[in-house]
């Protein structure tokens, strides 16, 4: 059974880049191991820069989530809240008066 790491290696990139790095860095008289060395540790420096900005990004988009889910629960009970408005008395007067106006064209209409 393969267990897996929880470190996982620095992609070809991160590795590329930390060598020019260490490469545009490097003193007179310095070995390549040394130089590799180095190397090494600004991989490191960028991986954990890498999880500290995931994990900023992480808390973040918690907080947006949180303020958007507050905002959404705020309005939800105003929405129940609103005011009551009174039904309008328009269409009973429509109604009335189309009722009027239909008895009035039967006793006024010529047989």
């Amino acid at each position: 059974m393969v267990r897996y790491s929880k470190q996982q290696s620095p992609s070809a990139e991160t590795q590329d880049e930390a060598m020019k790095i260490a490469r545009a860095n490097q003193r007179p008289g310095q070995t390549k191991e040394q130089t590799k060395l180095i190397a090494q540790g600004i991989q490191k420096g960028i991986a954990e820069y890498k999880k500290q900005q995931k994990a900023k990004s992480r808390e973040a988009d918690k907080q947006r989530k949180q303020a958007a889910r507050h905002d959404s629960d705020d309005a939800a009970p105003d929405a129940l809240e609103a005011p009551q408005l009174r039904p309008s008395p328009l269409p009973w007067i429509l109604l009335i008066l189309s009722w009027l106006l239909f008895g009035a064209y039967f006793i006024v209409r010529p047989f």
